[in-house]
């Protein structure tokens, strides 16, 4: 027998661990999130120390992580090119 503890991948978040066993496969309701995928995975000192419970969706890994995340990003990069043209125009002004 040998001792072990789990615990959910909020929970793991800042923590190292010598041997970590991840289940990213499909739970019976709803879907692992990239981001929880992520943490799960990144939990222990190198991928030789991580082993996989079961399958999962290779898209987890392929697709954008949150639909939200890409447009703050298209947001902010936008915010960024304004405040760009409008500190050279200025500039141009001077």
């Amino acid at each position: 027998m040998t001792g072990a503890y789990a615990f959910t991948d909020y929970r793991s978040q800042g923590q190292t661990v010598p041997y970590v066993i991840a289940d990213i496969g499909k739970p019976p309701t709803n879907d692992i999130s990239p981001f929880g995928a992520y943490v799960a995975m990144s939990r222990s000192h190198g991928s030789e120390n991580i082993r996989l419970l079961r399958e999962f969706k290779e898209s987890l890994f392929n697709t954008h992580p949150s639909q939200q995340l890409r447009e703050e990003e298209e947001r902010l990069f936008k915010l960024a090119k304004e405040t760009e043209n409008e500190w050279n125009s200025i500039l141009r002004v001077e």
